[in-house]
């Protein structure tokens, strides 16, 4: 339990605590977390609710809530004392809980000749007034989940620095259905996790403008087709049981492959999906895994179909299909992080996996043929609180902390790394980042944060010299 409210800092995990917990035990417990692993505090536990005098529409960075937040290489000299300082305590923090594991950010802007630069476009507000807890681009569009309700926005000329259009709103009405936790997209449809433990498939319409729900998982067919068999029936709580192409509980993140959709959820258990065809005919459940012995809350899959898993019992799994075999082994158990890992990224080839836990530690983990298919060689620190949310995009690693920042992160020489740039702003955690290339070192990135606002950022970076952008 300790670990859910840990995990995931939002209003439905604060839901799953008895109705006889009073609200002065959550601070207090709260209170007690930020000194030890988990490092949440009542404030950024609170699910903030206000409206918006731009409900539902973008407002420019001349805004109070939009104002720029520029940093490019000159700034940075000026700067540099005061975010040394900063950084120096932040990473003594990570340091008490992972001492053994050295620190990789040695590299600085400087030494790697580069300009980094970024302002905020626009603030974003939805409608639905609630935390923002997924964010996934597609395409030209972006979509936002926004408690139960999911939004989708035209980015097409975010990169340009174009005004996003909001075009879209689905599952409005099905507030019984929980909060989204997690959007996939997987044979041109749309996949969306819940907390009420279900999986929802959409149709959607080539521009983006309008949804139409085509089936819920399970399917009503993939559960006649097993219900007749005791086989199919699992044990979930003490005298229940349930078919084992179910979720028992919350479904925390999904992940999407080759026609294959991975789901995992806090039951503990990785389950693997069929895509479907056109008809949508074969929507059905593949197999089901138990994956940890704690709620899972990440799941990534390398286009090699190897599927990583992160998990509250602080242990990443690594599962693979065998050759010939039709469902997934446990391969390797990656064990570092002192309390509940959050979020996962994998680099473009999969050689590199990121996890982000609670320890405000990012561990890399690197493939090495002598070792058992992933070892770690080091964190990248900075983050004052839990890591939420990671993404990686060309060369670059995003993080975003219950700290209320997100930390734009580059690679060198020798697997060093370099901290490019810190974007603050946010008034709560950052649950969710997604991010789209314009080419030429330009990224835009999508942060969304539980005080219910998507920030809109311009990210550059280049290089100071007339040398190829990026070289290191």
């Amino acid at each position: 339990m300790l670990f859910y409210l840990s995990a995931t800092l939002d209003s439905s995990s604060l839901g799953l605590l008895s109705t006889r917990t009073t609200a002065m035990e959550v601070r207090s417990w709260l209170a007690t977390c930020s000194s030890s692993s988990c490092t949440a505090t009542a404030a950024d536990a609170t699910v903030p609710l206000y409206r918006s005098s731009n409900c539902g529409t973008s407002r420019s960075s001349d805004s109070p809530s939009g104002t720029s937040t520029s940093s490019s290489s000159s700034s940075n000299s000026s700067s540099s004392s005061r975010e040394t300082s900063s950084s120096s305590i932040e990473s003594n923090l990570s340091l008490q809980t992972l001492p053994s594991v050295p620190s990789l950010q040695t590299l600085t802007t400087d030494s790697l000749h580069l300009s980094v630069s970024h302002h905020v476009l626009y603030t974003l507000s939805p409608p639905c007034l609630l935390p923002i807890t997924c964010l996934a681009p597609h395409g030209k569009l972006l979509y936002a989940a926004c408690g139960h309700e999911i939004h989708v926005y035209d980015a097409s000329n975010a990169s340009a620095g174009g005004e996003i259009f909001h075009i879209d709103a689905f599952n409005i009405r099905a507030s019984s259905t929980g909060s989204v936790k997690s959007v996939a997209f997987c044979g041109g449809r749309v996949f969306t996790a819940h907390q009420d433990a279900k999986i929802r498939v959409w149709e959607a319409a080539p521009d983006g403008r309008q949804h139409g729900l085509a089936a819920t998982l399970p399917t009503v067919g993939d559960r006649l087709r097993r219900f007749m068999l005791p086989k199919n029936y699992v044990t979930v709580r003490r005298h229940r049981k349930q078919l084992w192409i179910e979720h028992a509980d919350a479904i925390s993140a999904l992940a999407s492959n080759d026609g294959l959709v991975y789901s995992v959820s806090w039951d503990k258990t990785l389950k693997t999906w069929r895509g479907g065809s056109d008809s949508g005919s074969d929507l059905r459940c593949l197999e089901s895994v138990r994956a940890h012995h704690d709620a899972v809350n990440a799941v990534v899959v390398a286009t090699d179909g190897t599927v990583y898993t992160g998990s509250a019992d602080r242990r990443i799994r690594v599962w693979a299909r065998q050759t010939g075999e039709k469902r997934h082994s446990l391969v390797a158990t990656l064990e570092k992080h002192r309390s509940a890992v959050n979020a996962l990224a994998l680099s473009g080839d999969g050689s590199v996996l990121f996890s982000g836990a609670c320890d405000r530690s990012i561990l890399v983990w690197e493939r090495e043929d002598s070792a058992n298919h992933m070892v770690v060689t080091g964190a990248l620190r900075g983050h004052a609180k839990a890591i939420l949310c990671l993404i990686n995009i060309s060369d670059l690693l995003l993080s975003g902390s219950a700290d209320r920042t997100v930390r734009i992160w580059r690679r060198g020489a020798e697997g060093r790394y370099c901290c490019l740039a810190v974007l603050q702003g946010h008034r709560k955690p950052v649950k969710s980042l997604a991010a789209v290339s314009g080419g030429d070192g330009l990224v835009t990135v999508f942060s969304g944060s539980l005080d219910g606002e998507i920030q809109v950022r311009r990210v550059l970076v280049s290089s100071v010299d007339k040398g190829r952008f990026g070289s290191c």
